[in-house]
């Protein structure tokens, strides 16, 4: 088992930067890729940015492409989201996930992901 928990939102005006964190603990010995995926309120849960386990493979929307950046340290059992230039469709609540399968491929599918942190709000104001 794996724990995850995020922390790092909060409300910023559009154009401002946040750092989401995720910590992991529990079974940490194992090489887990690592995503972030968004749920807006009404909306299915989406994918942002992933990053497999050695950090040399990442992944990102379309929609973040530019602005947000995904990255680990795995001495900490830790991975971020920076985010900058933030819109007001950032709004939602980002979720931190690992996918279990030791892949250093940074995974898209939310189906391939085992286990997700509670969450942390992200709002935007225009």
């Amino acid at each position: 088992q794996v724990q995850l928990v995020e922390s790092g939102g909060g409300l910023v005006q559009a154009g401002g930067s946040l750092r989401l964190s995720c910590a992991a603990s529990g079974r940490t010995n194992r090489r887990y890729a690592m995503g972030w995926f968004r749920q807006a309120p009404g909306k299915e849960r989406e994918f942002v940015a992933a990053i497999g386990w050695s950090g040399s493979s990442t992944a990102y929307a379309e929609s973040g492409k530019g602005r947000f950046t995904i990255s680990r340290d795995n001495a900490k059992n830790t991975v971020y989201l920076q985010m900058n230039s933030l819109k007001p469709d950032d709004t939602a609540v980002y979720y931190c996930a690992a996918d279990s399968r030791d892949t250093s491929v940074a995974v898209r599918s939310l189906g391939e992901y085992d286990y997700w942190g509670q969450g942390t709000q992200v709002t935007v104001s225009s």
